[in-house]
């Protein structure tokens, strides 16, 4: 690869993810079910109606699993916690099994000099909460933080990092507007009530850890360039809104108590009582900002309701998710949010990586050049003088990509799902050479 860990500045924290569901196996060790077991047992929801019953089975494999990150010479390990794994119901009595798990693993992380990156949610909610209407129900914070209270009261004496939520816009918009993900509603309701609550769930989650004696506390947002598709007023008015609900929406009220006045157009009659109360709660202090950042997205108008806009096929080379290559995106929004919102707080890339069509044996190099690629973006970006601190690789393993089953790999390491044998692919070894100078 072309770079090398002494281009970074000392102390530039490399690391690789992974989330629980996408790998552990769900139906291991005393778990209960979640939103996307269901979602998944729905015809037409996931590819082949794949699940998470098994995934990479790293719940019985999680040594091996770190072995192979240490050994690519990886500072940190950034994972996520089931909520369902640890209280089955969502509320009420602990699974002593699932609360063992996080406890081992997280030793396990310490036992290899990985230092641990938490993640309380990514994604799988309690059946028992979605029953309740999940995200949408004003209760939802509350017992997000009695969640926080038991994970973290376990293991967050050992945890490095931490962050409640990855990618709200996924917790809200994908899952309750655009219903490719679990819960699977198209509801603009049901949209706004998420989309706040998951940000109150976020702040009140920051002050249990707080409360608890934890630090280095910070948030995930995920960040998609918006282009337009033409130079008309119509066309930039259209990306503006797409970049207001995907890249500005929480980041505004996280940092400036408000939400962007293009997508309150649409969202505000449909807003949770009380709503513009909740800042103080919602801007609990940070310190640092994750940013996920994969692609761009092309942005139509059209004659559709609000939003009123639609994506049109780019002419980027794209990977194996139909995503567009653009790695100029990555130092966009790393000085956008150093400029505009955290102003000399410490960010961290928390996932950047490509799906791409792996076989073993043949060398991923579309992966290493796109992964070459925003390594450079990310340099330039420190150059322009963003307190850059991090870049994690997503993902480790190849694994469950949700309702695309389980045929888009973007692991490092490649996993046969017959025999879940773990086979590291070119990539790996490139990144593990890099990180070696």
């Amino acid at each position: 690869m072309d770079f090398k860990r002494s281009d970074f500045p000392d102390g530039f924290l490399f690391a690789a993810a992974t989330s629980s569901y996408q790998i552990e196996g769900h139906s291991f060790g005393g778990a209960g079910k979640t939103h996307w077991d269901t979602f998944a047992q729905t015809p037409g929801n996931v590819v082949r109606g794949e699940n998470g019953d098994i995934a990479c089975d790293h719940y019985h494999r999680f040594a091996e699993d770190l072995d192979l990150a240490a050994g690519m010479g990886l500072d940190g390990y950034r994972f996520s916690t089931s909520w369902a794994r640890v209280l089955p119901e969502g509320r009420g009595t602990v699974n002593q099994d699932g609360l063992d798990f996080y406890d081992r693993l997280v030793d396990a992380m310490l036992e290899r000099n990985l230092k641990p990156m938490a993640t309380l949610y990514h994604w799988e909610l309690p059946v028992p909460l979605a029953d309740l209407g999940g995200w949408r129900n004003p209760d939802m914070p509350n017992w997000f933080a009695d969640f926080t209270q038991v994970i973290m009261g376990r293991i967050g004496d050992r945890i490095y990092s931490a962050a409640p939520v990855n990618e709200p816009w996924c917790v809200g918009w994908l899952s309750h507007f655009l219903g490719h993900h679990a819960p699977g509603l198209r509801d603009i309701r049901a949209t706004a009530h998420a989309m706040h609550h998951i940000l109150l769930a976020h702040g009140q989650a920051i002050s249990v850890m707080r409360d608890l004696g934890m630090s280095n506390l910070g948030a995930v947002c995920n960040f998609e360039y918006a282009q337009p598709v033409d130079e008309s007023p119509e066309a930039a008015k259209a990306a503006a809104l797409y970049d207001g609900y995907y890249n500005q929406f929480f980041l505004s009220g996280l940092f400036k108590s408000r939400y962007p006045d293009i997508v309150m157009e649409g969202l505000e009659p449909h807003m949770p009582r009380g709503w513009d109360q909740d800042f103080k709660t919602i801007q609990a202090p940070l310190d640092w900002v994750g940013l996920n950042y994969y692609t761009r997205k092309v942005i139509a108008p059209d004659n559709s309701p609000w939003p009123s806009h639609t994506e049109v096929d780019g002419p980027l080379p794209k990977t194996q998710m139909g995503w567009e290559v653009y790695p100029d995106g990555l130092r966009h929004f790393l000085n956008m949010v150093h400029n505009e919102y955290t102003k000399g707080l410490p960010l961290l890339v928390t996932e950047n990586g490509m799906a791409n069509e792996d076989t073993v044996g043949q060398p991923d190099q579309p992966r290493i050049d796109y992964l070459e690629a925003h390594l450079a973006a990310a340099k330039s970006a420190l150059a322009d003088g963003v307190p850059l601190r991090g870049y994690t690789f997503w993902s480790l393993l190849d694994n469950y990509e949700w309702a695309l089953g389980y045929e888009k790999r973007f692991g490092l390491v490649h996993v046969d799902f017959e025999t879940l044998e773990r086979t590291p692919k070119a990539s790996y070894h490139a990144v593990s050479a890099a990180l070696a100078q």
